[in-house]
């Protein structure tokens, strides 16, 4: 299958196409951290989404924390939470370039791409996407988030020095994916949503148009994914990275995105992952699925999604409600 052309035609499937994938555990019965630390769990977890809903295409795990253990970042791990980093791991330029870049394989690395690969062999009626932090989101995690904001105004060299490092390192984990069958894969940089435009066109937009430009091809698609409240402010950067598609969080009016962003890619989002998938119930989100549907389905290349990944202790009857409320809309206009 060509995900390029998949990515052409699917808002004409009018089918969801949410960051689902951390739900499964509930689903299975298993936790959290066992989904994120046993390839054959997380095989299972990802086929089982596929399984029980019918989003467009399925997404492996969406863990932002794999990329920095690789490069030697402390996790906080429990049993049902996603890990997440602790720390910085390097503190100056002088760490930054003394910084070595993992090899693909290393830490978790090996796990996901073995997982992600066995699903895509079990996974034969949609495309199976890849998740992948960013280069600057990346950074933010081997900096502190804090540290890398300040930093970019600070001392932008040494954030350039750690964007050095993260940059080949997504690339040839991005390319391992790839190799191993799938699709494509969602980029994740929330943290430069929280840029001013002119800084994310400095520390982030050149870095992700590198990573697409090394790894898109007619088989592997990129959705450039950005939760950040700054979004509607970087639309000329933002529709010039190269991307097949974008995905876009709540903290934001989509339809300011829409209306900006070019007609022939296809924009997703942005019911909110934790008022509605984790806090709200079938009734309400059926209403926030309508309110939406009704504001951005006008758009031709409007997509259905989530606007972010959905915690692990989403409700199965709000995600049922959020398929269920869609495939209504649709039968009916």
């Amino acid at each position: 299958m060509s995900t390029n052309r998949w990515i052409d035609r699917l808002p004409a499937l009018h089918k969801p196409m949410p960051i689902l994938s951390f739900p499964s555990a509930s689903h299975m019965g298993v936790s959290v951290y066992n989904l994120t630390h046993d390839a054959a769990v997380q095989t299972e977890g990802i086929v089982r989404v596929a399984m029980e809903t019918d989003a467009a295409a399925a997404v492996t795990m969406m863990d932002l924390s794999v990329e920095a253990e690789a490069f030697g970042c402390t996790l906080h791990t429990a049993e049902n939470e996603v890990p997440t980093v602790v720390g910085a791991l390097v503190t100056d330029e002088d760490e930054a370039e003394a910084l070595s870049i993992p090899t693909v394989g290393d830490a978790r690395t090996g796990l996901y791409i073995e997982a992600a690969q066995n699903a895509k062999a079990r996974i034969t009626d949609r495309p199976v996407l890849a998740g992948v932090i960013g280069p600057f989101s990346l950074a933010g995690r081997l900096m502190d988030v804090t540290e890398a904001l300040a930093n970019c105004i600070c001392d932008p060299d040494f954030v350039h020095a750690v964007l050095r490092k993260t940059t080949p390192f997504l690339i040839a984990y991005a390319r391992a994916y790839r190799e191993a069958g799938l699709d494509g894969m969602i980029i994740a940089e929330p943290l430069s949503g929280l840029l001013s435009p002119a800084l994310e066109e400095e520390f982030a937009a050149p870095f992700v148009r590198e990573v697409i430009a090394a790894v898109q091809d007619d088989s592997f698609a990129v959705i450039y994914h950005n939760c950040g409240p700054n979004t509607p402010k970087m639309i000329p950067s933002l529709s010039s990275n190269g991307a097949a598609a974008y995905h876009f969080g709540d903290a934001v009016q989509l339809t300011d995105l829409l209306a900006g962003m070019p007609a022939d890619r296809p924009v997703m989002g942005n019911i909110s992952p934790s008022a509605q998938f984790l806090g709200g119930t079938p009734d309400s989100m059926t209403i926030a699925v309508r309110e939406l549907l009704g504001k951005c389905a006008g758009y031709k290349n409007f997509v259905l999604s989530s606007g972010c990944d959905i915690p692990p202790a989403s409700s199965w009857d709000n995600i049922r409600a959020f398929f269920a409320a869609s495939a209504d809309f649709y039968d009916n206009h």
